[in-house]
């Protein structure tokens, strides 16, 4: 089984890119607000959400995006510690999305799966909201596989896939313009009991 979303590119990069940031605090610490980003980009693009992106999503570019993401820096912005708890991103987003004024913004909802939870809770979450059409924003804290996760150690991405294949479930991970395939079992097996974990998106209205 395998099923991915139809992500969007922007300037053939996959989804935007924190790099891209020229703002120093938001280059070395915006992944928060890059993840929120590309959720309001990806929902105006395929869930006909257009009130979530103040640009034309159907002409992304990169100078868009930053511009963008000062847009967002206020309700996720980068702090000292990052934004290490799922309820910090939470409620900075909902502070985003009411601030809209729209239905788009109060049509999206959300609720914290924290890395406490058993993984095939999690791996079913995955399924359930890949299923559904729905990016998975993901808070990675420290881990003991420093080669295979370093890259994404105290970080926050969006999952865009998933694949089951046997015994093993990867997901697609959204981050820096690109796609990378990352084995979900050892990713939440972090080794730490400080732990990160997911968002989990709902929509209103059947969308």
């Amino acid at each position: 089984m395998e099923r991915h979303l139809d992500y969007f590119e922007i300037e053939g990069s996959y989804g935007g890119s924190q790099d891209w940031f020229t703002n120093i605090v938001m280059h070395v610490g915006g992944c928060g607000a890059a993840t929120a980003c590309d959720t309001c980009i990806y929902l105006a693009l395929r869930k006909g959400m257009k009130g979530l992106y103040p640009g034309d999503a159907g002409r992304l570019t990169k100078q868009a995006y930053k511009e963008f993401s000062m847009k967002m820096k206020p309700y996720l912005k980068p702090r000292a510690g990052g934004i290490d708890r799922l309820e910090t991103y939470i409620e900075g987003y909902a502070r985003y999305l009411a601030d809209l004024g729209n239905e788009d913004g109060r049509s999206l909802h959300m609720e914290p799966l924290h890395g406490e939870t058993d993984v095939e809770e999690a791996k079913a979450a995955v399924r359930r909201q890949i299923d559904k059409g729905l990016p998975v924003p993901y808070l990675l804290l420290y881990h003991k596989d420093k080669k295979q996760f370093g890259d994404f150690t105290w970080h926050w991405f969006l999952l865009t896939g998933y694949e089951e294949r046997e015994d093993r479930f990867y997901v697609t991970a959204a981050t820096y313009g690109a796609a990378t395939r990352l084995d979900l079992e050892e990713m939440w097996d972090t080794g730490y009991e400080k732990k990160g974990g997911m968002v989990l998106y709902a929509l209103e209205d059947g969308k």
